[in-house]
């Protein structure tokens, strides 16, 4: 700084000079800085001459006089000397240390690179010269920043902040400030650091909903506000430069998971910097540090262990990743390879499958996993796989947002096999690993993969990373084939043309097969019981296991039995607890939670002493095994509940959640610190009540401030207040105060505080930590166990109702129910079920043609045997009188009629193309069930269609089938050609005719022999009702029809027969054969519904 630039003290506090006409003295700068006295003799400086205008004096003015008193020529002053006499070596010194002090030791005021003769020199002209040109003399430097009071501001602020704090601080002099380049935001107002910060991290998070901690709320900015106001109801508002909403914290995660449900991607960004942390760390002037710390996709989310939100009971969304290869034999044909995992509960399912044009195939594996994310390539994905996942991926079954995530395209199978190798084979995940990765079993696996499926597992390993949770893969003990021999794959088409999991009318639980089965007490067995009835048993030897160990449960009076009732009862989520303890993220009230339902499990058979699986005594090995695994978890679980306390768990006090601390020795270093303060707050307080002579005063707290000292006015004590103590807060009655002392201890126990929560929260990280390394396999495999007896125990209850009866497996080609209902209607109304009897094969026809009136119940019947089939299969007792049959290896179905618009299918070519499908997939021990094939299009064709299908499934596949038409047509030719493998029956009815020509319809629901030869229709637009008239129209015009048909008919067949008597007259060929074939045709022409004697004249 240059010496025109600083004169004395005094300029900061000048006015500036004007003319006046009173006769008050001049005002007359003095220089603080100059310490003279009476005793050294130094002349103080001389006074401004009065002047009578700012500038210089103009010609003939006046010039102002200054009086010399004594005073002043006792320093050496005279008239008109404007100088001083040089100081002394002492004199120098005493002015140097009082201008120290007067400036509070801040060199901002002194020039740097002036001698002190300048420096005095400098003064007293600055001191003789007018203040507007002192002014101009600063303005004119090229250092603009430098402003006097700015900088007279700065020392005295830096001298508050050094008050009561300058103990065994060196005191700097500061750096010269410099204007710092600013940015404007689009508001046309300058950014905020932590605007700045918030535009930094969404830069850093394309594609990412943001929630950001900003103090006790969490904000969205800009896009995320508005997604915020859309999904959540938030109101957004301009704030600066963003767009802003906000949700209190202690609401974070309600409004996370409607996000998330939404098929958002969300971010949560946290505070890594507390208060208290930052008061002693080098960003006390900035924004707090801020940080993404956890982020969520629906499927990538473990919700809380019970948690009152998640609705979905049977399937956790499970996250897939899928990639395609084209067929090079065979352009329309795809093999493609799907990984899914549902980190909820580990579970890793994996297929490789070729698939058709219409990708049924994937439909399929689509409708039984419904994942809720999708991890995608974008390039080398075909049109109809395209075409099928986006028809897919509107709402899932729980009516949530499927999610698509994408990467480029797929690795190679070398990078992939290298990329999966790493992860398998990492040392440091050995904590967090099964046993079978441990022993390289599950390596093993992995090498073997085919190239598809491991360059998806893959992508799959590298996406879940972002999200922390890849580790799922590593507590598997095995991946499982999607489709395997032990089990029937039932098609997507039929799980909704049976309604196995979901009805068709609100696509819930409700009336569907699964509702009528799931009788379990926990989450984990209703998970599998839905596993087993998607996939029911094909392997006899597994099945009669299964029925048989259902069948002694229902019969067997053994407290065994009641005791593995009582343990289900009341357990929470134990596989999704198992899975958060691996993720690290089970709370300690959650681990409060888990550990007592496991020592329930432990001991639920104490008083037994088994040494092996006979020892348990159930003629089912399936319960023998179940029983046996469960006392194997006791050793562990109460070495894990010895560690802790469970009432500090339920709390949630990690920091006093251990019975030995000298496990954690830095927890008890820092638990007695923060008792020592709380010792040292003690002696303030009876120190302070001595100083205020207030025996009774207590520590006082206001809102989250504590410590106070709290005085009441009326009082004089508080008057007696030191002046070093803080004001805190005042109101009408009391003031409250912060001592010195106490502000430090606060300060330091906050640190202590925070250092604690975090040494804690790693204590139990690797208590957790300890617990999957050590004992995950063996409480998971009782997890499993349970979940089977849960699984039976709900069968058992559904074969305990009315004229319910165990299926019978024979060996035999034949399927034979008697008396079978439908199981759900007969629930669901109110009025009796009719039930129906039929047999296929063992002398009877494999194939049934069912005909009959609309409304009469034939979709009713053939889903009740089909559904009656796949509940045997399952292992369930079944609603009929009796049950005997072969198994069947698949359920394919073709019913009802629904187009595809999204994947560019008619109606029509809907049902050929899942007609295509059955006819492909189809084998002799197949139960196939066809409804009204063929109505699509034209009579003709539609018979045609019908007809060779028909005859396709008779001839080639033999398979068991169900037909269901309206053209009695095909019906009577197919039953004519085929009369051992093809029988007609129809749903009976009465049909009565009114005088006024109308008839009434009777439907009996009953099946029997036969053809029925009419579909009423008409009738049944009279019970939708159609206004009778347009029903009359009808009537006139479906008789008028029916008889021009009718008598074209026999003029055709008249013709033919003609024409069969003229060869014959002639010898045209064959006689005999001719002769039979007119024989028929008069047959037909007098007796259309049916044979008679006919004798032709030879």
């Amino acid at each position: 700084m240059s010496p025109g630039k600083q004169s004395n003290i005094s300029s900061f506090f000048q006015p500036s000079q004007s003319t006046s006409g009173g006769k008050k003295r001049a005002l007359c700068p003095i220089d603080l800085t100059s310490e003279a006295s009476d005793k050294d003799g130094t002349p103080p400086p001389t006074k401004r001459l009065k002047s009578t205008s700012e500038g210089s004096n103009s010609a003939g003015a006046p010039q102002a006089t200054t009086i010399i008193g004594p005073v002043l020529q006792k320093f050496g002053y005279s008239a008109g000397d404007t100088t001083r006499a040089p100081r002394t070596a002492a004199q120098q010194s005493r002015h140097e240390a009082c201008k120290k002090k007067l400036l509070l030791d801040n060199s901002t005021f002194l020039p740097n690179s002036v001698t002190l003769e300048q420096e005095s020199a400098t003064l007293d002209r600055a001191n003789l010269a007018d203040p507007a040109d002192a002014t101009k003399d600063s303005d004119s430097e090229g250092e603009g920043s430098d402003d006097p009071f700015e900088k007279f501001q700065e020392m005295v602020y830096a001298s508050k902040g050094r008050k009561g704090n300058t103990k065994g601080k060196t005191s700097t002099a500061p750096q010269k400030r410099t204007k710092k380049a600013v940015e404007i935001g689009p508001s046309g107002k300058v950014y905020t650091p932590l605007e700045l910060q918030v535009r930094q991290l969404k830069a850093d998070n394309p594609g990412t909903v943001l929630m950001i901690e900003v103090g006790y709320k969490f904000k969205f900015f800009g896009d995320d506000a508005k997604v915020a106001d859309k999904e959540l109801g938030m109101v957004s508002f301009q704030d600066r430069n963003f767009l802003v909403a906000s949700i209190p914290t202690h609401r974070g995660e309600v409004h996370l998971k409607k996000l998330l449900a939404q098929g958002y991607r969300v971010g949560i960004v946290n505070q890594i910097e507390t208060a208290a942390l930052k008061k002693v760390g080098d960003n006390k002037a900035g924004p707090f540090e801020r940080k993404l710390t956890k982020q969520y996709t629906a499927a990538t989310y473990v919700d809380d262990l019970n948690s009152v939100d998640e609705l979905e009971r049977y399937t956790p969304p499970p996250f897939m990743c899928l990639v395609e290869q084209p067929k090079p034999n065979d352009p329309l044909k795809v093999s493609i390879s799907v990984i899914s995992i549902c980190p909820t509960t580990g579970d890793v399912i994996w297929d490789e499958f070729d698939d058709t044009v219409m990708r049924i195939e994937l439909e399929t594996r689509l409708a039984h996993i419904q994942p809720s994310e999708i991890l995608l390539p974008r390039e080398g994905l075909s049109p109809q796989t395209s075409k099928m996942l986006t028809d897919f991926s509107g709402r899932s079954a729980t009516g949530n947002k499927i999610r698509n995530e994408y990467f480029q395209r797929p690795m190679t199978y070398t990078t992939a096999f290298a990329q999966v190798s790493d992860f398998f084979t990492d040392k440091t995940k050995f904590g967090a690993a099964s046993e079978s990765f441990r022993s390289g079993k599950l390596m093993a696996e992995i090498t073997d993969f085919p190239k598809g499926p491991l360059v998806a597992l893959a992508h799959a390993i590298k996406h879940l990373s972002t999200f922390g949770i890849a580790d799922a893969f590593l507590e598997t003990r095995f991946f499982s084939r999607f489709a395997s021999r032990a089990h029937m794959l039932l098609a997507a088409n039929t799980l909704t043309n049976l309604e196995i999991y979901r009805n068709e009318t609100d696509h819930s639980t409700s009336g569907s097969l699964i509702e009528i089965l799931d009788k379990t007490k926990t989450r984990f067995g209703a998970r599998l019981l839905r596993n087993w009835v998607g996939r029911p048993l094909i392997d006899k030897r597994l099945l009669c296991e299964r029925v048989d160990a259902v069948g002694e449960i229902i019969t067997s009076e053994s407290p065994k039995l009641h005791t593995l009732r009582y343990t289900l009862k009341g357990l929470p989520d134990l596989a999704k607890g198992l899975s958060r303890i691996q993720y690290g993220q089970c709370t300690p009230q959650e681990l409060a939670v888990l550990l007592p339902a496991f020592n329930k499990i432990a001991t639920a058979f104490d008083q037994e002493n088994f040494t092996s699986t006979e020892d348990v005594g159930f003629e089912s090995s399936l319960l023998n095994e179940i029983v046996f695994a469960l006392p194997k978890i006791k050793g562990p679980i109460q070495s894990i509940i010895k560690e802790i306390n469970l009432a500090k768990a339920k709390e949630g006090a990690m920091d006093s959640l251990w019975t030995d601390f000298e496990k954690f020795p830095e927890i008890s270093g820092l638990g007695m610190a923060l008792g020592t303060i709380e010792v040292e707050l003690t002696h303030e307080l009876k120190s302070i009540r001595k100083q205020l002579r207030t025996p009774s005063l207590k520590w006082s707290t206001w809102g989250t401030d504590e410590y106070l000292v709290e005085v009441e006015k009326k009082d004089a004590q508080w008057q007696t207040i030191p002046d070093e103590w803080n004001l805190h807060s005042t109101t009408k009655l009391y003031r409250r105060y912060y001592t010195p002392n106490v502000r430090a201890k606060i300060a330091e126990k906050g640190q202590l505080k925070e250092r604690l929560q975090a040494v804690a929260a790693a204590a139990f990280k690797s208590f957790l930590e300890d617990i999957a390394a050590k004992h995950y396999n063996v409480l998971r495999e009782a997890v499993n166990r349970l979940a089977v007896a849960d699984c039976l125990l709900s069968l058992a209850q559904v074969a305990l109702q009315e004229n319910y009866v165990k299926p019978e497996f024979v060996d035999d080609d034949v399927l034979e129910i008697e008396e079978g209902r439908h199981p759900m209607v007969e629930v669901l109304r109110s009025d009796p079920y009719i039930p129906n009897s039929v047999q296929m094969g063992a002398g009877s026809p494999r194939s049934k043609i069912i005909t009959g009136p609309n409304m009469g119940g034939k979709s009713s019947c053939v889903r009740m045997i089909a559904l009656i089939v796949i509940m045997a299969q399952i292992g369930s007792y079944v609603p009929a009188a009796s049950v005997r049959m072969k198994l069947i290896d698949s359920v394919l179905t073709r019913m009802g009629a629904s187009d595809d618009i999204v994947r560019g299918r008619s109606t029509f070519m809907v049902e050929m193309s899942e007609t295509s499908e059955i006819l492909a997939t189809a084998s002799k021990d197949s139960l196939v069930i066809l409804d009204e094939l063929g109505r699509g299009t034209s009579t003709f064709d539609g018979m045609a269609i019908a007809d060779a299908v028909l005859r396709h499934l008779v001839e080639e596949k033999q398979c068991k089938s169900l037909f269901i038409t309206h053209y009695p047509m095909v019906a009577t030719d197919l039953e004519k050609t085929f009369p051992d493998d093809l029988q007609n029956l129809h749903m009976s009815y009465q049909s009565d005719t009114r005088i006024d020509g109308r008839r009434s319809i009777t439907f009996l629901y009953e099946l029997t022999s036969g053809l029925a030869p009419e579909s009423f229709g008409i009738e049944c637009g009279r019970l939708a009702g159609l206004p009778e008239k347009l029903l009359e129209v009808a009537t006139e015009r479906s008789d008028q029809m029916r008889r021009e048909v009718t008598a074209r008919v026999k003029r055709n067949k008249a013709r033919k027969a003609k024409n069969l008597i003229s060869q014959i007259l002639v010898n045209s060929g064959n006689p005999k054969v001719l002769l039979e074939e007119l024989k028929a045709l008069a047959t037909s022409i007098q007796n259309p519904t049916g044979p008679t004697t006919l004798t032709i004249p030879s």
